[in-house]
């Protein structure tokens, strides 16, 4: 049984697509231990809470500087001991300290294709805006391990998005998400705990044929 905890800032659509997909059964073989986020308000902790699920808060502002938040954060994850940590829409840089504590076994899901519009400072609708800004015709999102880089792990999963006339930020978000965000990340957990993806020496591993 692969035992996750997913890390959220916001409306936790992506937490949800996880849920529904456990529901579904096309998840299988894994149980959220906790959802972590960084946002009182969010409503990820609501969804968490109607699934019987842990909801922790843990944020920067909480704490004295950011190293005493990287210290408890990374705390809080060695107690929680997952064997995989999800970021599902989590706008907080995860602790050196972590990554090298839970070395490929954080994944992220990022909106576009990397390596286009990813990195320091792209994140939520700005990647978005951004795609447009560019006059891009195709976007996406991408599934990665985390490593100490911003966007630079290794590459799970990635699909692609048509960009279409009169589109809008929030409007190429919302077809984003339909399309690929929540296709991939249930797609990778269900991967990874059945044993079909892993890391070795910096490269994903696929041991059959991904779902």
């Amino acid at each position: 049984m692969l035992k996750i905890v997913v890390c959220v800032s916001g409306g936790g659509t992506n937490l949800q697509a996880i849920l529904d997909a456990i529901d579904g059964g096309r998840i299988t073989n894994t149980q959220i231990l906790a959802v972590i986020s960084n946002n009182a308000g969010a409503k990820a902790l609501e969804r968490a809470a109607g699934h019987g699920i842990p909801g922790i808060l843990m944020s920067p502002k909480d704490y004295p500087d950011r190293a005493a938040f990287n210290r408890a954060f990374t705390e809080e994850m060695c107690r929680l001991a997952p064997d995989l940590i999800v970021l599902a829409g989590f706008l907080v840089r995860i602790p050196q300290e972590m990554v090298a504590k839970f070395s490929n076994r954080i994944v992220n899901i990022h909106p576009s294709l990397i390596p286009s519009f990813c990195g320091v400072g792209y994140y939520g609708l700005t990647v978005h805006e951004k795609a447009l800004e560019r006059g891009v015709k195709v976007t996406g999102a991408t599934v990665h391990f985390v490593n100490e880089g911003m966007d630079e792990g290794p590459i799970i999963a990635q699909k692609a998005v048509e960009v279409l006339e009169g589109d809008t930020p929030e409007i190429l978000q919302r077809r984003v998400m339909e399309q690929a965000e929540w296709v991939l990340l249930p797609q990778a957990i269900d991967d990874i705990a059945n044993g079909r993806i892993f890391v070795e020496n910096g490269k994903v591993i696929r041991t059959g044929k991904a779902r």
